[in-house]
């Protein structure tokens, strides 16, 4: 029987910004990597007795607190496959993304990278991601990843890589202040209407505190697209052509915007600076000032590390909106291979990711996590590998919830890269001013983002 680890703050709280360039990044080291037992035909070494020399960016960082893991792991697998020859490399903490496509202009891409979830639409576009559809189909533990961490590395049929980490958002909140205030659950989470009306109830001026942390900073769209999503509809839609048309304007779209005004003005339940930072949102929760906010999966070592106690803290997928439905955001990183690398270099580089990623290597960062008092990301992509078995005290419908959340997981919405800043300033219209109307101010960014974006966008895709 495993060993259990305690429910206790080891770790100093990690700023959510921190968490937030981490979880969409995903260039985190080996660091939360775990497929493939290495035993399989796809995971076999290359069949010849020639060293094969790879360049794997993912040297975990010097702060990294399982780091000893990561380095064990790699002397195993040398002594493992002795004819594959990995050069670790430590990538920056920050400007990754530029760091690497340095590498990739200068001819210096590494044979496998932890690819941010985001950025492998554009990067199957470029020729960047290598199309791996054969060995995957020819792995024989395919299919024990879940369906939402493959999704972004796939396009077509055609799968471009190998799931590394992943999160997913949803609505956390504390379960003591809705008991406290004669709320249940389930019946508040019901529904748009139900969910404000408990927001309400919840805020009280007197005990400084409100019932949603909303988050309307220079990331809003990132919160705020979930809503679209729940009322049926998205900021974007890609065409057959590749092309994009902005849909700010339709309906789902404009819905979305009134009920962030109504949760502001007619609900009076978030906080008053709904500009304020994302630590600051962060840190009202933690602290008992906000009942409520959305929060990724990997976030609750933070919290228990804050303080919290982990039984009352609840995780739903978020109240479904006027489209019935309450998709939630998958978000992690993908290992991507060299398109020009050689094909003993791309099954090198393959049979090293299988084995990161086997569950082997997954559980035992887990009895590493555990045995060292780390909180574990408790969403895996993995099916077969619960991370639950790891913590002493974890309340398993938490653990049910997160995954739950996880089956109905969508990407962020198409170009959101380039049109985030237009989505954004019309989520803090609304937000800072009771009487804008939600139609109009959609309009007047799609005029804009239209006229700066997606024309000349859209004239590249044709060319």
């Amino acid at each position: 029987m495993k060993k259990k680890a305690k429910l206790m703050a080891v770790l100093a709280l990690t700023l959510v910004v921190s968490l937030f360039m981490a979880a969409c990044s995903g260039n985190n080291g080996g660091g939360n990597n775990g497929s493939g037992n290495g035993d399989d035909a796809a995971s076999a070494p290359p069949a010849t007795d020639e060293l094969v020399e790879i360049v794997s960016w993912d040297m975990p960082q010097d702060g990294d607190p399982a780091k000893p893991y990561w380095e064990q792991v790699f002397k195993d697998f040398a002594e493992k496959y002795p004819n594959i020859k990995v050069e670790h490399v430590m990538q920056t903490l920050t400007k990754e993304r530029e760091q690497f496509m340095t590498a990739v202009v200068g001819g210096e891409q590494p044979d496998l990278y932890a690819n941010a979830f985001p950025d492998m639409e554009s990067y199957i576009d470029q020729g960047i991601a290598a199309d791996i559809t054969e060995l995957w189909n020819n792995y024989s533990e395919k299919d024990m990843f879940l369906p939402s961490a493959t999704q972004a590395a796939t396009r077509d049929g055609k799968i471009y890589g190998i799931p590394n980490f992943m999160y997913v958002t949803g609505l956390a909140y504390n379960k003591q202040m809705f008991a406290d205030a004669g709320l249940d659950e389930k019946e508040a989470l019901k529904d748009w209407e139900s969910f404000g009306e408990a927001a309400q109830k919840l805020t009280d001026a007197s005990k400084n505190q409100y019932g949603y942390a909303l988050l309307g900073m220079d990331w809003a769209d990132w919160f705020f697209e979930y809503y679209v999503w729940q009322a049926g509809g998205d900021l974007t839609e890609q065409q057959e052509d590749g092309s994009a048309k902005l849909t700010f304007t339709s309906e789902p779209a404009v819905k979305a915007l009134q009920y962030y005004q109504d949760l502001k003005f007619k609900y009076k339940a978030t906080q008053k600076n709904v500009v304020q930072s994302l630590d600051e949102n962060t840190n009202d929760f933690y602290q008992g000032r906000a009942a409520s906010m959305i929060a990724a999966s990997n976030w609750f070592g933070g919290m228990v590390s804050s303080g919290m106690d982990i039984e009352n803290i609840g995780f739903s997928a978020l109240p479904p909106g006027p489209g019935g439905t309450s998709p939630a955001q998958v978000g992690g990183a993908v290992w991507i291979f060299n398109p020009k690398a050689t094909p003993e270099k791309q099954q090198a580089a393959f049979t090293y990711a299988t084995y990161l990623m086997s569950k082997e290597v997954q559980d035992g960062l887990l009895q590493y996590q555990m045995d060292n008092g780390i909180f574990p990301n408790l969403l895996n992509v993995r099916s077969d590998v619960d991370a639950s078995q790891f913590v002493e005290g974890m309340p398993q419908e938490l653990i049910e919830n997160v995954q739950a959340a996880a089956g109905e997981g969508r990407l962020e919405y198409f170009l959101k890269a380039r049109l985030s800043p237009y989505v954004v300033k019309a989520v803090q219209e609304v937000l800072l001013d009771e009487k804008a109307d939600p139609m109009a101010v959609m309009q007047k960014a799609q005029d804009l983002a239209q006229r700066e974006v997606v024309d000349k966008y859209n004239q590249e895709v044709k060319k």
